[in-house]
């Protein structure tokens, strides 16, 4: 999702210290990625205008990118800037379902524990939750 406004970019970051700006960036990224706006061999945004665009230094910006250029996500031209690799999007997903979602899980799992939710429910409520995003 590509944004018009400063204001309006500036709202996905979450500003509570909980984690830092830089790796924001670099999932906001990942996001564009798995959402074709970005593909293959295109060039992304430079530091300078993930900065301008989100209000931030420059330099946590450049961490963003590193980082994602660090997990093979992106790859430097010299010169030129940074470009989606071949496979970003197949490695996004990978990294995804094996942190992301399964710490999630592993979260959601021990909760219905807690509130003595059985698996067939659990599993049900799963489902009706796909069922609502399928409506959306």
């Amino acid at each position: 999702m590509h944004y018009d406004t400063r204001e309006e970019a500036a709202t996905i970051f979450n500003h509570d210290g909980t984690k830092p700006i830089y790796m924001q960036i670099a999932e906001w990224l990942e996001t564009e990625i798995l959402n074709d706006h970005f593909k293959s061999d295109e060039k992304v945004y430079s530091q300078y205008q993930l900065a301008e665009m989100f209000t931030i230094n420059p330099a946590t910006a450049a961490k963003g990118l590193n980082l994602l250029a660090d997990e093979k996500i992106l790859y430097k031209k010299r010169g030129l800037g940074m470009f989606v690799t071949a496979n970003a999007r197949e490695a996004i997903l990978m990294k995804r379902k094996s942190g992301t979602l399964k710490h999630l899980i592993q979260e959601l799992v021990l909760e219905a524990s807690r509130l003595q939710v059985s698996e067939g429910e659990l599993i049900e409520m799963i489902k009706a939750a796909r069922n609502e995003e399928g409506k959306e």
